[in-house]
């Protein structure tokens, strides 16, 4: 099956910026690929779709984007579907609050697979697609992609390999008509922080030496995401990046995405980064 309806496939679209985004895609006027690891957590974006008149345009597939097998199926799947892929973008994704001398090396590695292994997966399936519709590749990484944040540290690396790989595969991509773009939010109201399923008391009883500096920790981020953007909001720099001839590689959400990130990349020498988040930890 041959469509001249523009095809975007997006990951993580049971909640929050994905759910946002595909909806948003929809309404823009493409059909759109909605996948999900459990596809029985689709009706909030069922409903979304059908409240936006988008429901005929928004397609839920199931996809885990650390099953090769599952990534390769899947695209090959939408490719006989539809005749063509002209977009991607990559959300799913997972957090991990915790420091290195009381976290196991597994939880890194379990993080480092969902955050950046699942991207590299999905991005290698999906690249003969977007070079044959001139396509283009989006990867919604996080402003824990450009600075590190406490008790993050997984995290981070992982979003920090992930904005890495993708400005390194940018030029080349390039030259086979494929842009290459990441997506920089700050603090989101979702439920991603809430999937993290945080008990907060027993991480700050578990702390040892580090409970104070844990604590100050909770307290910003509880202040952080009290001014959080919709996911909305987030989604919408997405949807331009989608619609735009050449778009930006690099893409904050916010005023204040932009400013935190322009303290780290306008910081040569790392002292003002480490001034900023150490005033975190006090």
């Amino acid at each position: 099956m041959t469509t001249t309806e523009k095809t975007v496939l997006i990951t993580g679209t049971s909640s929050g910026i994905g759910l946002a985004t595909a909806v948003a895609a929809a309404q823009a006027g493409w059909h759109v690929v909605a996948t999900m690891r459990d596809t029985g957590k689709g009706d909030a974006l069922r409903e979304a779709a059908a409240e936006a008149g988008v429901a005929e345009r928004v397609q839920i597939k199931r996809l885990d984007v650390t099953d090769a097998a599952l990534v390769a199926s899947c695209l090959a799947e939408v490719v006989a579907e539809h005749g063509r892929l002209d977009a991607v973008v990559n959300n799913a994704g997972a957090g991990q609050v915790g420091t290195i001398e009381q976290s196991s090396v597994q939880q890194v590695r379990d993080t480092m697979e969902v955050n950046f292994f699942g991207v590299v997966e999905v991005t290698r399936a999906a690249m003969p697609h977007l070079r044959a519709a001139q396509g283009s590749l989006i990867t919604v990484t996080s402003i824990g992609g450009v600075v590190g944040q406490p008790f993050n540290e997984a995290y981070c690396a992982a979003k920090f390999a992930v904005e890495g790989f993708m400005e390194s595969l940018a030029p080349v991509a390039a030259t086979v008509g494929v842009s290459v773009s990441v997506v920089e939010p700050g603090a989101v109201a979702s439920e991603f922080v809430a999937s993290l399923d945080l008990d907060v008391p027993a991480l700050l009883a578990e702390a040892g030496p580090y409970a104070p500096a844990l604590k100050a920790y909770v307290t910003h981020v509880t202040e952080a995401f009290g001014n959080a953007q919709t996911p909305a909001q987030a989604a919408a720099p997405i949807i331009a990046a989608l619609a735009a001839e050449r778009p930006a590689f690099r893409i904050q959400t916010s005023d204040y995405a932009r400013q935190f990130t322009g303290t780290k990349l306008a910081d040569n020498d790392g002292y003002s980064v480490l001034a900023l988040t150490s005033e975190w930890v006090r």
